[in-house]
């Protein structure tokens, strides 16, 4: 099965872009609101999905210091982190919770260079197979950290708020519609998704809302 295609520069970037806006009217009305969009790359690998789990349901703050103390302490691939015990980890910051699911993707034995040339769908199904990942958190690291151009993360709050003000919805669209509206986006779901994040901080700016 193709991989399809992968995101590497601004210039892969620019041709979603011009795609969707040709495709899809309301999309050329954000890119007119918000401009140029970022490439938005970041590593793949161990340390990336392990920097995730630790920055769940906590703040930006809160998770650098708790990211910082697991990096002086060795623990940023699968070695390091089973180099220590459970209440180890818990003394490192981690909640009871987060070091069970810290050990779970170090026990994993993810091929993540595997991961590179595997289809989305497997991406996905490897991922969320482990303890503490979910689908959302699968979604991004296949758009950002793979860099996939047709993934999308549908359970995403700023991309549901960011939907419902540049459709016009009266609600704020629930993940299985927000799904089913991305279809309209293939092959550049990835890019819509770096499009709707660009304009929920551009209706975050303008109307204040949280």
């Amino acid at each position: 099965m193709s991989v399809g295609r992968i995101i590497e520069t601004d210039a892969c970037v620019a041709e979603g872009v011009q795609w969707l806006c040709q495709n899809d009217p309301r999309m050329a009305v954000a890119y007119q609101a918000t401009g140029p969009l970022p490439l938005r790359r970041k590593p793949d690998g161990f340390g990336e999905l392990l920097s995730a789990i630790v920055s769940q349901q906590v703040s930006v703050a809160s998770a650098n210091a708790i990211w910082k103390r697991l990096q002086e302490a060795g623990c940023t691939s699968p070695a390091g982190v089973l180099a220590y015990s459970f209440d180890e980890l818990r003394a490192l910051g981690l909640s009871q919770q987060k070091a069970r699911y810290a050990l779970a993707l170090a026990e994993a034995g993810i091929d993540y260079d595997g991961l590179r040339s595997a289809p989305d769908a497997t991406v996905i199904e490897t991922l969320t197979a482990v303890k503490g990942i979910g689908v959302w958190t699968a979604e991004i690291y296949a758009m950002f950290s793979l860099g996939r151009a047709d993934v999308f993360a549908p359970g995403d709050l700023a991309l549901q708020v960011a939907a419902q003000h540049l459709y016009g919805m009266e609600a704020r669209p629930k993940e299985r519609e927000l799904r089913r509206l991305s279809e309209n986006w293939r092959p550049w779901r990835a890019v819509a998704a770096r499009q709707l994040f660009a304009y929920y901080r551009h209706v975050k700016q303008r109307e204040g809302i949280r």
